[in-house]
């Protein structure tokens, strides 16, 4: 009965809608955001489940403005919308402005967005979680998680999908204040490799993007050498841990 509608609480004060919006995250491919001293950095496990896909289609990291970045995890139909609308956004602002929307005033305008969709019986809340990034000379790179329910937090690393908690385990094994965007590539790429389940979920792309001192501000595909490489140390990293598992 308490599920029907996105806005009716349940005796004990949950709203059911939300929660299944959560889960619809929660059974998603795997993404990751890193903010390191120099810049921001985005991966995300984008599972294959046809052999006939194209690789490269259905992308779950998006450029929103120059400077700004969203990866995505959760329906990547509803996740479109929210692209369209941060666009339009950042477009407004810089036309009204005449400069780049700082990322916090973005934040708050999604956030505004996706939390309206869990108040009217006639709307559902949106089933994704998104991240954004963004890197500027005077403020630094900034990360923010906007959840399904609205809620946004300010992250030096997070994640989000089915293997989010094995991820988060990762991340804060790193020294993130140390690193460079150069490094954290290789360390994002290796964290989506150990927390990929090859027995579910056989074949995935890694898509990479960055914005931040190396890509000039700008949010960008990471570079294919520089990826293809993060890729095989990931990779080696695996059989390495694989070996020494059986030695054991």
């Amino acid at each position: 009965m308490y599920d029907l509608s996105a806005h009716q609480f349940s005796p004990d004060g949950r709203v059911f809608q939300v929660e299944y919006a959560d889960k619809a995250v929660s059974n998603s491919s795997t993404a990751v955001g890193i903010r390191c001293k120099d810049g921001v950095i985005f991966g995300v496990e984008k599972l294959v489940t046809s052999k006939l896909y194209e690789p490269g289609t259905g992308k779950r990291i998006f450029t929103i403005d120059r400077h700004v970045g969203m990866a995505v995890a959760g329906l990547i139909s509803d996740a479109r919308q929210l692209v369209s609308v941060a666009r339009d956004e950042a477009a407004h602002y810089r036309s009204v402005y005449g400069g780049p929307i700082p990322l916090k005033y973005l934040v708050d305008k999604i956030s505004g967005y996706i939390h309206a969709y869990t108040l009217y019986s006639a709307l559902r809340p949106f089933g994704c979680s998104v991240f954004l990034g963004s890197y500027e000379k005077l403020d630094g790179p900034e990360l923010y998680m906007i959840e399904p329910s609205g809620v946004s937090y300010g992250y030096y690393g997070c994640a989000s999908g089915k293997a989010r908690q094995n991820a988060k385990t990762e991340i804060e094994k790193l020294q993130l204040e140390n690193l460079t965007c150069k490094e954290a590539v290789k360390e994002v790429a290796k964290i989506i490799y150990v927390v990929h389940d090859e027995v579910k979920d056989k074949a995935f792309e890694l898509e990479l993007s960055w914005v931040g001192a190396e890509s000039n501000g700008k949010h960008q595909m990471v570079p294919k050498d520089i990826a293809s490489e993060a890729e095989e140390l990931a990779k080696k990293a695996m059989e390495e841990d694989s070996d020494s598992d059986d030695d054991l």
